[in-house]
């Protein structure tokens, strides 16, 4: 449960950065459902935290925040492309992965509930960023202008390096 909150967290948090960075109507209509949608799962979720005597994290752990940081560095394309690229798809299917795993391995049956109740939820936010990165040239082709690997679901930081690459604050699953 605590990773959902804190991924539910990020993704309310990138999406409230982007309302207010982005000058793009679709990169803003994407974060506006992430706020939305996030703020509804987070809810869900804290009920059900509730209803079992446990206690959620209230803050973002230190990677997260160090993303954020990066994220809220950027501006202008840079800023949208990371936004899609890392926000939209790559951490959605990091989410898309643990509601799997939840589904498959928790013990706890509402757990399992809300997981598979989230994952259509999980599926249509990557799909809206696909879309959207397909609509924003910026967000998917490189410094060269030549169409780069994000729209594919590269894992890739805030930063826009993928993993792997040098960089500090180098990303994990959620």
């Amino acid at each position: 449960m605590n990773q959902l909150a804190i991924a539910n967290m990020a993704e309310i948090e990138a999406g409230k950065i982007a309302l207010n960075k982005s000058k793009d109507e679709q990169v803003r209509s994407f974060a506006q459902k992430m706020v939305d949608d996030h703020t509804a799962a987070q809810s869900q979720l804290k009920d059900l935290a509730q209803a079992k005597g446990a206690t959620l994290p209230d803050n973002l752990d230190a990677k997260h925040k160090a993303e954020i940081k990066k994220l809220s560095a950027l501006s202008g394309d840079k800023f949208d492309k990371a936004y899609l690229t890392k926000g939209g798809v790559a951490d959605h299917r990091q989410a898309h992965a643990l509601l799997g795993r939840i589904e498959k391995q928790a013990k706890d049956s509402d757990l399992k509930t809300l997981a598979s109740n989230m994952m259509p939820k999980i599926n249509e936010h990557s799909d809206m960023a696909k879309q959207a990165m397909s609509h924003n040239p910026a967000a998917t082709t490189g410094a060269s202008g030549t169409k780069g690997t994000s729209a594919s679901g590269a894992s890739k930081s805030w930063s826009g390096k993928k993993s792997g690459e040098s960089q500090t604050g180098s990303e994990s699953g959620k």
